[in-house]
């Protein structure tokens, strides 16, 4: 026999091969891309006003936001009601348990509308991340971290520069009082990249980091599910259930992530804002 006819296969063992790696790569599991998690430009494609499927989730939690408060105080009873009631709770949740809490009855006041709107603004846009055909928070992009970080970030500095004006309200947050001269060249400038720049940073990255991360395994728990079921070989179907269990677990568990997130974000606001307050008792 020749080399030729030896290298030849006979026809059966040709299909049978190609088969094989058909089927091989039907059951292999592929991860999800980039575009799975931040999908491309779907509307104004092109111009200024694009809005890719995150910013169209962000406009519609915004909007039901809009549209619970409005119908839930739009006429109030002294006795409460639906959706009266759920957000009164919210409210006297704010209001008792992180301004008047953290700033005190008389200026828990004064901020409660600025702290109030970033735990409700935080917690809608969070919620979109369990809700089926959403599935995932706007806040797991930087842009409305960051917005809200810098709305807190001006905030606490209005507050202290208000009450103190520029320069003593500066040195009164960088300078530590009763401590050797030399120590302040160390200290003032770690002072000072502790409150200006990583008081910011440590807002916007926390709740994007908790957000994304949390994407991503509620992703991967319902894609292992997918796979599984329909993809994979007949033997490892029994693991289908299990992933399925986890992956509703892990919903439970970022609806309580969903909410500390909201309460942390504000809270850190109040405290912020309180520690503006009292600047020169550094």
């Amino acid at each position: 026999m020749s080399d030729r006819t030896a290298g030849k296969k006979h026809p059966a063992a040709r299909t049978r091969e190609r088969t094989l790696s058909v089927t091989t790569l039907a059951a292999e599991f592929h991860a999800p891309s980039l575009t799975d998690f931040f999908p491309p430009a779907v509307l104004f494609e092109g111009t200024p006003f694009e809005l890719d499927r995150l910013m169209l989730v962000r406009l519609l939690m915004t909007a039901v936001l809009v549209a619970f408060l409005f119908l839930a105080f739009r006429s109030p009873r002294l006795v409460p009601k639906k959706l009266q009631n759920i957000g009164e709770m919210g409210m006297v949740f704010v209001k008792e348990q992180i301004c008047d809490e953290v700033l005190g009855k008389e200026s828990g006041r004064k901020f409660f509308p600025l702290i109030a709107t970033i735990f409700f603004t935080v917690l809608f846009l969070n919620f979109s991340g369990v809700i089926p055909g959403l599935n995932i928070s706007s806040n797991a992009r930087i842009g409305m971290p960051l917005v809200l970080a810098v709305i807190a970030y001006i905030a606490f500095n209005y507050v202290g520069i208000k009450k103190y004006g520029f320069f003593t309200y500066m040195r009164s947050s960088v300078v530590v009082p009763n401590v050797p001269p030399a120590m302040h060249v160390l200290l003032i400038p770690i002072e000072f990249v502790s409150t200006f720049i990583l008081r910011p940073f440590t807002l916007t990255v926390r709740l994007m980091a908790n957000m994304l991360a949390g994407h991503i395994m509620l992703v991967l728990f319902f894609s292992a599910t997918q796979f599984f079921l329909f993809d994979a070989d007949n033997w490892m179907k029994v693991f289908s259930p299990f992933s399925l269990l986890g992956g509703l677990a892990f919903t439970l568990f970022e609806l309580l992530v969903i909410f500390l997130q909201a309460y942390v974000f504000a809270l850190l606001t109040a405290v912020y804002i309180s520690l503006a307050q009292h600047a020169d008792d550094h």
